[in-house]
């Protein structure tokens, strides 16, 4: 499987030199902006001091990429330069399959999320924007060649993670789902993965598979099926908004014998209107930056409790609205033992490395 970033090919479209962008282009297509990535420029990392761990593995700093921005290997390694030091491999499927139309990042205009409210789309980015991917993905073929030569090129101090999830047939029962799901995860595993995230969640995509953080019992099957795939390697579970401290425990209890963390939240789902048409045909998209970051921590602390109380050995990765060092500082002292950002840094590419100068002044005053 051994290759060079040069020779791969994407769903057989002819690759274009990369532009000099320095983010993720919202305007532009999926596609374009996986065509697109920035070369990586080498930055001066300011150490942390303390000991951070991710799973078990030794880190330089608890500051990981969500797998949003990180649409394949030359993404990573672009942002692997800029301060973060566990990365992931956006969500990766066992076929392929094209992202949603534009919108994609659609701004919206919102201060912390009201449940069942609806969020009047932006012209400008405020902070937030609903999220509408649908999780494409490249070919097996290309991806597994693809992460392989990603790791190869990360230095040995970066880690990375690889998001996996199923692409279910409408007659698959939720044991074939389990086998999909384990298939990515070994795939990506032989691939050279350190770590495997399996998507429970994502709040842009109305199939079972997609919520399974919403069915312990289904999450329990699906999770024994990916460690047997995967052996020994850390798995970590990405799931959605919870705030029912019965199914947090039932969730954790369900998943803590195969898994090593719990990663959230991976957006809050809400609808989103446009002078009162409502976009997305209607239906509710995830949302993403500064509107869901209360409900991020309330969830870490729910579920720190939860586990806690339970004897769980679980840890939590805090995700949603992570844009400062004080957010990170929020999200540990919540119970995250790591972060994840992703909207931040496709907004500002150096956010990490300004976290890292921030927190290191604050330790060393």
């Amino acid at each position: 499987m051994a290759a060079t970033f040069a020779t791969l090919s994407v769903m057989n479209v002819p690759v274009p030199n990369p532009g000099p962008i320095s983010g993720y282009d919202r305007r532009q297509t999926y596609d374009w902006n996986f065509h697109h990535a920035p070369d990586p420029v080498s930055h001066v990392e300011t150490p942390i001091p303390g000991h951070w761990e991710y799973c078990g593995r030794r880190v330089a700093s608890p500051l990981g990429i969500a797998a949003g921005p990180l649409l394949n290997g030359r993404w990573i390694r672009y942002y692997a330069a800029r301060g973060f030091d566990v990365l992931t491999y956006k969500t990766v499927r066992s076929r392929a399959r094209p992202s949603y139309p534009l919108p994609n990042l659609q701004p919206v205009s919102a201060g912390p999320l009201n449940p069942g409210s609806a969020l009047e789309a932006a012209q400008d980015m405020q902070g937030s924007w609903a999220v509408s991917f649908g999780m494409p993905s490249q070919p097996p073929d290309y991806w597994r060649r693809d992460i392989e030569c990603t790791r190869r090129a990360l230095p040995s101090h970066k880690l990375l993670a690889v998001s996996v999830v199923a692409t279910p047939e409408p007659d698959w029962t939720l044991e074939d789902v389990a086998d999909d799901f384990a298939r990515c995860a070994r795939w990506a595993a032989d691939s050279g993965a350190d770590f495997i995230e399996a998507n429970f969640s994502c709040p842009n995509v109305a199939s079972a598979d997609a919520q399974l953080y919403q069915q312990p019992e289904a999450a329990a099957l699906v999770a024994a099926r990916v460690r047997a795939g995967i052996g020994a390697l850390p798995l970590l579970i990405k799931i959605g908004h919870v705030t029912d401290s019965r199914l947090a425990l039932a969730l954790a209890q369900a998943v803590a014998p195969q898994a090593q963390a719990l990663v959230m939240v991976n957006c809050i789902s809400a609808l989103v209107v446009d002078e009162r048409q409502p976009l997305f045909n209607g239906e509710k998209r995830g949302i993403a930056g500064d509107a869901i970051r209360e409900a991020a921590v309330a969830q870490v602390r729910l579920f720190s409790g939860v586990i806690r109380e339970a004897g769980l050995g679980l840890k939590l990765v805090g995700v949603g609205g992570i844009a400062t060092a004080a957010h990170v500082r929020a999200q540990l002292d919540a119970g995250s033992h790591a972060v994840q950002l992703a909207t931040a840094p496709m907004l500002d590419p150096n956010v990490g490395l300004s976290i890292r100068g921030r927190i290191s002044e604050s330790v060393n005053q």
